[in-house]
């Protein structure tokens, strides 16, 4: 199966569990996705930067060797800290983000990476997958610097996967957020955005070309790829909702292992569905190996 290079931002998750207390945990939306890709048995690489030394990015390197994850991608920053964010959650498992990463290391990620290394891996991936999130850390600069490395990678057969993933918070407008997804959205094999993404920049819509992935707030889920243009509704059975955090990447995770498995839409999106829905049935972004839905199950 394609190896993956996925792109982004790991960071402490204190996840808000009432009376002043909070259960730590590591997660990011790139990093959720990557976990659950090698779950499913694809061979993945993340590449992020974080601090060195301190209990929190070793906690991280430590989480990424018990998930398989390949670390030789990851860059370190000698007195750094990795970004931190706190989730609040309401009675139907919604979610408001507290976040603090303005002086976090994957903003400088391109200055801190090995930059042959990083290209090899690019150039050589079965797939890279990123999010409008890694988009938007990085600034302008560092946008620039991955648009020059994943027009080289799609050059050398690398197929691309974008989730839009708009977070508001993290761009200077809707516009600016928008514009850069305009950049990257031509190189890309899988676009995934939600209904809300979409919205918010305007009415967004992807270039012609790509196999697009569409999550509706009423859980149906439309695609557009070589074997037409498709739509699952949800069942009928109610889902229990503990937290909602991280279901898209899940949902990103199971399409996208299915079909660099050479499976059709359908079996693609079931098998999102289900690792979606065994996430937000527990806190935090990351459920336990053990609460995986089947391999059988996923197809």
């Amino acid at each position: 199966m394609a190896r993956v290079v996925a792109i982004g931002e790991c960071m402490v998750e204190l996840s808000l569990t009432g009376d002043g207390e909070a259960r730590v945990g590591y997660a990011g939306d790139t990093f959720n996705a990557a976990v659950y890709l090698r779950r499913l048995g694809v061979q993945t690489s993340y590449a992020t930067a974080i601090g060195r030394g301190d209990p929190f990015s070793t906690g991280i390197l430590r989480r990424m060797a018990q998930e398989g994850l390949d670390a030789s991608l990851v860059a370190l920053a000698e007195g750094r800290l990795p970004g931190l964010y706190a989730i609040e959650r309401d009675a139907a498992g919604e979610r408001r983000f507290h976040y603090w990463r303005s002086e976090a290391p994957f903003r400088e990620f391109f200055r801190l990476a090995n930059a042959p290394v990083l290209r090899a891996a690019m150039r050589g991936a079965g797939l890279i997958y990123l999010s409008g999130i890694t988009l938007a850390v990085l600034g302008e600069a560092g946008r620039a610097k991955l648009l020059a490395l994943l027009e080289e990678a799609a050059h050398a057969g690398a197929a691309i996967a974008l989730d839009l993933n708009y977070r508001a918070q993290l761009w200077p407008s809707p516009a600016a957020a928008r514009a850069a997804a305009d950049q990257v959205a031509p190189l890309c094999r899988y676009l995934s955005f939600s209904e809300d993404d979409a919205a918010a920049l305007g009415g967004w819509r992807p270039p012609a070309a790509a196999e697009v992935i569409e999550r509706r707030t009423d859980r149906t889920v439309r695609v557009r790829s070589e074997e037409g243009d498709l739509e699952f509704r949800p069942g009928k059975a109610a889902i229990p909702v503990v937290d909602t955090t991280g279901a898209g990447d899940a949902f990103n995770a199971g399409y996208l292992a299915l079909r660099l498995r050479g499976r059709p839409v359908a079996q693609a999106v079931t098998a999102g569905r289900a690792l979606a829905e065994a996430v937000i049935g527990r806190p935090g972004a990351i459920i336990p190996a053990s609460a995986m839905p089947s391999l059988e199950l996923l197809g």
